[in-house]
């Protein structure tokens, strides 16, 4: 009797090419809302699987141009980050000094800069209503935080996340119109460039 011949079970793991993904590095100056939010963009799934977010935080730079400075000099040496971003404010009624010689070296150096005019509320603002009229940092701050319910300067994150998209058509409307008058920065108030940062994070077009 013939004996059978047991054919063996191939063990050979066949992987499947995944492309690799992006890392952007985030430099930020506040220890609260801009980390909180950034934080759970980090945790959207879609986001999570293209996208490596690495948030610098970092309160001892909390002028813009020592921000880009930072990320200037951590961009020189880290050759793994494909992308290196700074988000501040512009502050109202007195502006953070030396805004143009940070828009300037960041420009130069291939940094990237997401700018909330006066505040970065003014984006928090945008992902529940349209916001047109001029704001300062109080006012900004006061509508911000009667609109998400929140009580001093920590947000949950995870509110906004469903709504960030309409906060970026709002943004870039805001941009558009500052385009069409003629309003230079640091005037356009308000305005936000936070749509930019999304748009690179999803890698989409918003």
């Amino acid at each position: 009797m013939a004996q059978r011949r047991r054919t063996g079970k191939d063990l050979t793991r066949k992987t499947g090419s995944r492309p690799e993904r992006r890392t952007i590095l985030i430099f930020c100056e506040g220890e609260a809302s801009e980390p909180d939010y950034i934080g759970a963009l980090k945790s959207v799934p879609q986001i999570r699987s293209n996208t490596a977010i690495n948030l610098v935080i970092d309160p001892s730079s909390a002028v813009p141009l020592k921000l880009v400075e930072k990320a200037v000099a951590r961009k020189q040496r880290d050759s793994e980050i494909d992308e290196c971003w700074c988000v501040f404010d512009v502050e109202w009624p007195s502006h953070h000094p030396n805004l143009d010689r940070a828009l300037r070296l960041a420009d130069a150096e291939g940094i990237n800069v997401a700018v909330s005019n006066p505040c970065f509320e003014l984006w928090l603002i945008l992902h529940f209503q349209s916001q047109t009229g001029f704001l300062d940092n109080r006012a900004a701050e006061a509508l911000s935080t009667q609109l998400d319910g929140r009580q001093g300067k920590r947000i949950d994150g995870t509110k906004y996340m469903s709504l960030r998209h309409d906060a970026c058509a709002r943004a870039s409307a805001l941009a558009e119109r500052h385009d069409r008058d003629g309003t230079a920065f640091p005037n356009d108030n308000p305005s936000s460039s936070m749509h930019r940062l999304l748009a690179t994070i999803e890698a989409s077009r918003l």
